[in-house]
């Protein structure tokens, strides 16, 4: 697994590329997290036989922060996405997006008329700011997503939601990841959310071509999978939404090997 840069609209982004060749696989991390996240996904059998990208979105992980404010939003992460493919020639790509990366993913389906199929987790389709009550359920934790200046202890208890109640899953990366991420970025998408500056995703995911794989994780802390159960989808991947037994918000991380049997059933479905 080596670690690249190469520049997107401007931006230097960093990301990391499995040694696989077969279908390219686009990964998109979440709020104030980074590629690393999927390091164990990528270094592992899956990532032996795709070819497997996963990009530092601009102003985390070692992507250098934004030097136009306005990438950090649904927009412009959605550009940043669209152009890391074209960058890369993966606009064909499978793209697996997690919490904020599956909102990034579903925002840029238009942007990727060329893309296989699309796996979210972690991330309720919205049409507007209102609806989000409706989409996650009440956790204090998710407002530190949207804050510039975090502590070590509001960073501990936002990785704490990421995973299982109890869960044996180490924290300290998650914590690493949300310190180092740049605060503007948080602080931008909070006010890019409130000034509705962000697609309508209910209507995206309603009308995708592609399949689309929805994901959640039975312990999840973040996220009403009553919510996501009531969208309709024709596009859904099985017809239904794919439950991960025993893991949170990140089940990649805490059941990776179911995590990537549905990937890689995902794949083989898509021909």
């Amino acid at each position: 697994m080596d670690e690249k840069t190469v520049s997107v609209g401007g931006q230097e982004i960093t990301y990391l590329e499995s040694a696989g060749s077969q279908r390219a696989v686009v990964f998109v991390h979440g709020n104030s997290s980074s590629s690393g996240t999927w390091r164990q996904v990528l270094a592992g059998p899956f990532g032996q036989r795709f070819r497997c990208l996963a990009l530092d979105l601009p102003g985390h992980g070692r992507s250098a922060p934004a030097s136009d404010k306005s990438a950090y939003s649904l927009p412009g992460y959605a550009a940043t996405l669209a152009g890391f493919a074209a960058a890369r020639a993966s606009d064909d790509a499978a793209i697996v997006g997690w919490s904020l990366g599956g909102h990034i993913a579903i925002e840029s389906a238009p942007l990727l008329p060329k893309a296989a199929g699309f796996v979210v987790f972690g991330t309720p389709p919205v049409a507007s700011a209102a609806q989000m009550a409706e989409a996650f359920l009440p956790n204090p934790a998710l407002n530190t997503g949207f804050t510039a200046a975090v502590s070590q202890d509001e960073a501990r208890a936002y990785a704490a939601s990421f995973t299982a109640p109890g869960s044996a899953l180490p924290l300290d990366e998650f914590v690493a990841d949300i310190l180092r991420t740049d605060g503007a970025a948080r602080e931008g998408l909070y006010a890019s959310i409130g000034e509705g500056r962000f697609a309508n995703e209910v209507r995206i995911a309603g009308a995708l071509r592609q399949p689309l794989a929805v994901l959640q994780g039975e312990a999840e802390q973040l996220v009403s999978l009553a919510y996501l159960q009531r969208l309709a989808i024709p596009a859904l991947w099985r017809g239904a939404v794919q439950i991960i037994p025993g893991a949170g918000h990140a089940p990649h991380q805490e059941a990776p090997d179911e995590f990537t049997r549905l990937l890689e059933q995902f794949i083989a479905d898509l021909g």
